[in-house]
């Protein structure tokens, strides 16, 4: 009965268009769990700005990492994110956004409003969920813009496609502790040393 169970989940775990029996997409799910694996990313929004802060790893002391930057990509003048996953991935997305962004202000001699430009980025990530001989981008991340239409936003994506705005919020490895943490130290529009307790957090549970 066991081994019939076994068999019957693998038809649902190699196809990113078929729900299984109890309404789960495991790749979604699979792309998920690459994601928890990855350095802790924190975001927090205050009045005058907003704090992106990542955790690089170590993958190796004879690595020569000082002219890559896997966390922090600069999108356009008023936006930026902050990168938890598949770096590879990463970079197809960062790139799209970018060229989004260009394509926008060179049309409209306008920056992107920081809303509009990550739905469409969204729209494209929920399409490798929804087609067949594709799989979902295995990376979160938090973008940190302004606009004038609704001045600093902090706002995060899943490989679902799903997006969110925050006040405070972390990806990556021991996100749910971060979270928690980030959540306890809100104090009526800011947050009481929240990136470093977060970080301290995720390095102790280590």
């Amino acid at each position: 009965r066991r081994s019939v169970h076994i068999i019957m989940s693998r038809r649902y775990d190699s196809r990113t268009t078929m729900f299984s029996p109890e309404g789960r997409l495991f790749q979604g799910e699979y792309a998920m769990a690459a994601i928890s694996e990855a350095g802790l990313c924190v975001g927090i929004l205050a009045g005058d700005g907003i704090v992106l802060a990542g955790e690089k790893k170590v993958v190796s002391e004879v690595l020569d990492n000082t002219g890559t930057a896997e966390k922090m990509y600069q999108i356009d003048d008023h936006i930026a994110s902050a990168v938890a996953g598949i770096t590879a991935d990463a970079n197809i997305l960062i790139n799209q956004t970018r060229l989004v962004a260009q394509r926008y202000r060179y049309r409209y001699q306008a920056p992107m409003p920081v809303e509009q430009l990550i739905q469409q980025i969204c729209d494209t990530k929920q399409g490798y969920t929804q087609y067949g001989g594709l799989r979902p981008f295995g990376v979160s991340l938090l973008y940190g813009g302004w606009d004038r239409h609704y001045g600093f936003q902090l706002m995060s994506s899943d490989p679902s496609g799903n997006y969110a705005g925050w006040k405070a919020h972390s990806i990556g490895a021991h996100n749910q502790g971060a979270n928690s943490i980030l959540k306890q130290d809100w104090v009526r529009g800011h947050v009481t040393g929240g990136v470093q307790e977060a970080g301290r957090q995720g390095h102790e549970q280590d």
